[in-house]
């Protein structure tokens, strides 16, 4: 992604129906074809492939994907469907905030054939062969498409970009909430129920696995309620969406570890793309004027 090697995570659970999890971007695909034949996965092997959101770094090869794996269940929330069958809404709306960086960031979103997908709604069920399943639970909050999937036999949580962005130079979780879609309360009541799930380890979308489970769901609790309370306090100064991303780089940034020196340039610039501050200030402010827009709106009392 990107240009850079290593940020994606597709996970392949090797079963009696092998299942992909996240397939990244579209330039993705190639490495995610060659990787599963390295691993003795040949093209018509592959049962089903799912993908935690529609967001380019997630989904973006799916319809490469798809190609690739002729036998494969496409499976995916209801609200997102329709965008892997028809994605030219999707890119628009990607090209409009990234411009010509999309090429270069995500590259295009093919269509997948509308017979091969299948969606899911507030939970579902995805067939892994020999009793095993993974169960599918609605997770918004950072998107309006977005579920976590639990594996029933080893008590693995997919959580997408439910939690934010773990760096693994660090430690550091940071909150991912672009807009139009986040939203605080239902992104609090996703973490409430990946703590209810009680995994056994959290899948990230990037940079792999985390056993400390607890540890990192509280801090990405906590992380989300710094960003907006930061923001919030900077357009209560009257500032403009500027000052809440200077607000935020002088006074939640520097909270974070440094990386090594020989990580520090790269694994700031794979930050900024995975989760941004001026894409995160641009979405709790979303947030922020969505919920005065409905206060202004209720009948006074």
């Amino acid at each position: 992604m990107a240009g850079y090697p290593g940020i994606t995570s597709s996970y392949l659970i090797r079963t009696e129906r092998p299942c992909v999890v996240e397939v990244g971007t579209a330039g993705s695909a190639p490495v995610l074809r060659d990787g599963l034949a390295t691993l003795g996965i040949a093209p018509e092997d592959l049962a089903t492939v799912v993908v935690t959101h529609i967001h380019l770094d997630h989904a973006g090869g799916t319809g490469d994907v798809a190609g690739m794996f002729p036998n494969a269940e496409i499976v995916v929330h209801e609200r997102g469907a329709r965008h892997l069958a028809d994605p030219s809404r999707l890119m628009n709306s990607a090209r409009s905030v990234w411009g010509d960086q999309l090429d270069v960031l995500f590259g295009g979103m093919r269509p997948t054939e509308a017979t091969r997908i299948r969606s899911v709604e507030r939970t579902g069920e995805i067939d892994l062969g020999g009793g095993r399943q993974l169960v599918s639970h609605y997770t918004p909050g950072h998107a309006k498409h977005h579920m976590g999937l639990v594996d029933s036999a080893t008590g693995d949580l997919y959580v997408g970009d439910a939690l934010g962005v773990y760096n693994p130079d660090t430690g550091d979780v940071r909150p991912a909430t672009p807009p139009p879609d986040f939203d605080l309360d239902a992104a609090l009541e996703s973490l409430r129920l990946f703590g209810d799930i009680e995994p056994q380890r959290l899948m990230f979308s990037h940079f792999g696995a985390v056993s400390t489970v607890d540890e990192t769901i509280e801090r990405a609790r906590e992380e989300l309620r710094i960003w907006v309370e930061t923001v919030r306090e900077a357009r209560g100064t009257a500032g403009d969406l500027d000052h809440a991303v200077a607000m935020v780089r002088r006074n939640v940034l520097d909270r974070y570890s440094p990386p090594p020196n020989h990580a520090s340039a790269e694994s700031a610039e794979v930050m900024e793309v995975l989760s941004g501050v001026h894409s995160n200030v641009a979405g709790i402010a979303h947030w922020l004027d969505r919920l005065a827009a409905e206060q202004r709106e209720q009948p006074n009392s």
